[in-house]
């Protein structure tokens, strides 16, 4: 059995619900949608064996494999299965979009073609072929299909169990659902009619389940992997990473005989936020003042000495390297260049005299070291910063409720798109109302630029105004970035197969486990 660790519980194994990493992780295994990413993060089939976009993007067409079944329930009868049809997926794309399901992911068919009266752009037009119809083009959205909320459902477990479904989901996935003791252990067992094969023929998952352990200590489960009781766990925390890595972010020489370090580019931008529309005053509230802190920060260094070298220094705009074409729309970010800083805040109108108002800036517990760093750098330059810690629920509701005005927050994709980014700071997403635009970041030709990038349908064109937008964030900085994230993942010798990409899917269906290989306890 294949035993890992998540730090958090999950919360939801219904597609169209979920909201944490965890729960995607989890949701990965059950279900499968019309595409999906490879390791490159480019689309590839899942469900669909083909597909077709009109030149206008307003019609996409998608042509089914005919040989995908849902897992076994009683509820199907007496053959306790039955195969996916283009109706299926007619039903699970309108239970996202009902308003009664509530679902996050309803944003992924916003420009979904509808009467007055319903959605009537999704056609199930014969058992293996279903088709979208758009009133405008999105080119992100064959990327966003790719997403959990996307993921099939049958209708008789989803009408039978109601908002049950969460803890007796049915699914194609290369796994089903044995067990689940929340906050616990999760076990998932193959699914030995599941439709893919390896490139020889083999049927996949190889492996026979797969062992979920709950903790919310991230040191205890170092200990538990390091004592040979876990086959991977993912991500590192301040107590563990010296242990775990050299200065240069390779593998630890005293566990390289026993284990291997796994590294990627991962779409995640670390930064620090500042409310916009924040009217106390704030020095923040002078751009200057904002670009002054960006180039104040010797971003390699902190990688270096307080990441052990894991990151890359966010000096080429908010858009995280890893994300696909990413050199095509990178900009001159924040360097290093304290002249810069001290010539900054003099134009903002501070001097020996007339000092900076104090700042607060806020984080979590996991970010207190980082935030102290930053801290002792800014000073240097005639900053006063204050660092206020809170918990993680206690941070997100002072963000909601505009209390907290500058803070450390992070931005980690959904899809590899860089709209995805750029919608952050789109005034029409004004958090918590109606979207995630956490600054409250208003200006009137990042939108007009914004609402045009989303409906461009050539890469270069599009591109274009992507870099516009980088530029615009850059040089109002209603973020400033620190780095972009790598995912870790260390995992036992005698395990191969497990796959990366910049979104951080965890792919166990060619998972293998050596027997009798090592013995690491």
């Amino acid at each position: 059995m294949f035993q890992l660790l998540a730090i958090a519980g999950i919360i939801t194994l219904d597609p169209a619900y979920v909201r944490r990493f965890e729960d995607f992780l989890a949701i990965e295994q059950l279900y499968n949608g019309l595409v999906t990413l490879d390791d490159s993060s480019k689309i590839i089939p899942a469900i669909a064996k083909s597909w077709n976009i009109s030149e206008d993007g307003l019609t996409y067409t998608f042509t089914l494999r005919k040989d995908v079944f849902f897992n076994k329930s009683e509820l199907f009868g007496i053959t306790k299965t039955r195969r996916v049809t283009a109706s299926d997926f007619l039903y699970s794309f309108l239970r996202i979009l009902d308003p009664t399901t509530a679902s996050p992911g309803s944003y992924i068919f916003k420009n979904l073609k509808q009467s007055n009266t319903k959605f009537d752009g999704i056609i199930a037009e014969d058992e293996n072929t279903l088709t979208l119809h758009l009133s405008k083009p999105q080119p992100s959205l064959i990327y966003q299909l790719s997403l959990p909320y996307c993921s099939v459902v049958p209708h008789e477990v989803v009408e039978h169990f109601g908002n049950d479904f969460s803890t007796h989901p049915i699914g194609t996935g290369a796994f089903y659902l044995k067990k689940w003791k929340k906050d616990v252990k999760m076990i998932l067992a193959k699914n030995i009619n599941y439709f893919e094969k390896d490139k020889n023929g083999i049927s996949l998952p190889y492996l026979d389940a797969v062992s979920i352990y709950f903790i919310q200590d991230k040191h205890q489960e170092f200990l538990k992997f390091k004592a040979g009781n876990l086959e991977m766990i993912s991500g590192m925390n301040e107590e563990d990473k010296d242990q775990l890595l050299n200065p240069d972010g390779e593998l630890n020489n005293k566990l390289s005989d026993k284990f291997t370090l796994q590294k990627t580019d991962w779409l995640n931008t670390e930064y620090l936020g500042i409310l916009m529309d924040n009217h106390d005053k704030s020095p923040l509230q002078s751009k200057l003042i904002r670009q002054a802190i960006g180039y104040a920060i010797d971003r390699n260094e902190m990688i270096r000495y307080l990441r052990n070298g894991i990151g890359t220094a966010a000096t080429k705009g908010f858009i995280p390297k890893g994300m696909p074409d990413f050199e095509q729309y990178t900009i001159q970010g924040f360097n290093y260049n304290i002249e810069k800083t001290k010539t900054l805040i003099k134009e903002a109108g501070y001097n020996e005299v007339d000092k900076i108002p104090e700042i607060t800036l806020s984080a979590t517990p996991e970010y207190k070291t980082l935030c102290e760093y930053l801290q002792q750098k800014l000073e240097r330059v005639g900053f006063k910063i204050k660092v206020d810690i809170n918990s993680v629920s206690s941070m997100n509701q002072r963000i909601a409720q505009f209390e907290a005005t500058f803070y450390r927050k992070s931005w980690i994709a959904d899809f590899p798109d860089a709209i995805n980014y750029f919608q952050l700071f789109y005034s029409k997403n004004f958090y918590p109302e109606k979207g995630s635009n956490y600054t409250h970041f208003n200006n009137q030709e990042y939108d007009s630029l914004y609402e045009l990038a989303s409906i461009e349908k050539n890469d270069k064109a599009r591109y274009t105004l992507y870099k516009k937008l980088n530029q615009m964030i850059q040089e109002e900085a209603p973020v400033i970035p620190l780095f972009y994230a790598k995912t870790l993942r260390f995992f036992k010798k005698n395990v191969e197969g497990i796959s990366c990409n910049s979104l951080n899917m965890l792919n166990l269906k060619t998972v293998r486990v050596k027997q009798n290989s090592l013995n690491l306890k």
